[in-house]
């Protein structure tokens, strides 16, 4: 095993959930494949600059574009999701942040006629964000990427949305959490309301303007959210969560043209965090 490549251990993990091939000619074997997508999304290069040992840069990337649009990467995801909430490995203590994500010169002009919805301008140029939600151990559960100038709160419920756990045998797919931490920039009105109409506990600090708005109404304020200061400290797991992921230099610098292809790189980082 080469660097940045998949070990015994995750290829075994990662061997079942691959869609099989029943016709046609003998493609490439996808562990060398799926080693050399791994290989260009860690080491952050172009297509064109993975090493010959992991075949054709155009059957790599082809592999990889076919399996972002045909959803490979999402039930890959979803299956080792599933595994792990058969086996009680899901810590249903959510997390919710965002990180922002510098956009390479080379990730615009992908569209024609129309602007990217997850590359948005700021006073640091491009840059695409991502919101993400991730269990009590720091493992993805669900994503949005958005441009960069996005507002966070106007995101959370499209986060939430994407947790979905299948189970493994009858019955619905899990998408409620015992809990949900979030930081100020989550704290509104609307969000609380929605986690209250699904009965979901959260612990989410009130902002300093908030709070005076609250006091000088007085009465009619209302009272402060409950907050468990104890509970709140362990929000940071959605920092390491973010950590891991950028240690992808092909995540931590967005260099993809389209948005599919960048989600889909990102899925493949979370699914081998599962792993």
């Amino acid at each position: 095993m080469r660097r940045h490549e998949l070990s015994d251990a995750e290829w075994e993990f990662v061997r079942p959930l691959l869609p099989e091939s029943l016709r046609g000619r003998k493609r490439l074997d996808d562990r060398r494949v799926l080693n050399g997508i791994v290989w260009k999304f860690r080491t952050g290069t172009a297509w064109r600059d993975v090493p010959e040992r992991y075949g054709p840069w155009a059957t790599l990337h082809t592999r990889f574009r076919r399996w972002a649009a045909d959803g490979t990467f999402d039930r890959m995801l979803r299956a080792a999701q599933a595994k792990a909430d058969a086996a009680g490995d899901i810590e249903w203590l959510v997390s919710v942040d965002s990180t922002v994500v510098r956009a390479h010169q080379h990730a615009a002009g992908a569209r024609k006629g129309g602007r990217d919805p997850a590359l948005g301008r700021s006073r640091g140029g491009l840059t695409s964000k991502i919101h993400l939600a991730c269990d009590g151990r720091g493992r993805p559960l669900g994503f949005v990427v958005t441009g960069g100038n996005t507002n966070d709160c106007t995101r959370f419920t499209a986060v939430m949305d994407t947790i979905r756990v299948p189970r493994i045998g009858p019955g619905r797919p899990r998408v409620r959490p015992d809990h949900v931490l979030g930081d100020k920039g989550y704290s509104s009105k609307a969000i609380r309301a929605w986690l209250r109409r699904r009965s979901i506990a959260h612990t989410i600090p009130e902002r300093a303007d908030q709070a005076g708005n609250r006091a000088r109404r007085g009465r009619r304020g209302g009272r402060p959210p409950a907050f468990d200061r104890e509970v709140y400290k362990h929000r940071n797991v959605v920092e390491r969560c973010f950590n891991r992921l950028k240690q992808w230099r092909g995540i931590a610098t967005r260099y993809d043209k389209t948005a599919e292809s960048y989600e889909a790189a990102v899925t493949l980082a979370s699914l081998l965090m599962w792993a």
